[in-house]
């Protein structure tokens, strides 16, 4: 099955390491473009370019204040991104809560005086 174009699908829109770099970072507040290039160390058009893929499928809000564009995240637009990644959220848990055990039981036999810490 072919892959879907980047400009169509903000999943594979966000499969761009650089994107997710935008996008982070636009997360803290709008910003212009200067900005994006300055803190991110990318080039202008490259920043243009992934800018104009990330407002195609909704992900970031442009607007205009005379020659200067600024952009913004569409929490909306992330929302399916954020609910798609929390399924697995429970299995990450999971396994994080078993090394957990296994570093207090490796705790408990080297040092037998000391008792976990009860769970909450």
């Amino acid at each position: 099955m072919p892959r879907a174009a980047t400009t169509s699908d903000a999943f594979n829109a966000v499969a761009e390491p650089r994107r997710r770099q935008i996008l982070s970072y636009l997360a803290l507040g709008e910003r212009p473009v200067g900005d994006i290039v300055k803190n991110l160390s990318l080039d202008q058009p490259s920043v243009s370019k992934h800018l104009r893929v990330l407002r195609s499928v909704g992900l970031v809000h442009m607007r205009c204040n005379g020659r200067y564009k600024y952009y913004r995240t569409n929490a909306a637009a992330i929302r399916p991104l954020y609910e798609w990644a929390g399924t697995f959220e429970r299995y990450w848990q999971h396994q994080l809560l078993s090394v957990k055990q296994r570093a207090e039981e490796q705790m408990s036999k080297l040092n037998p005086n000391v008792t976990p810490k009860e769970k909450p």
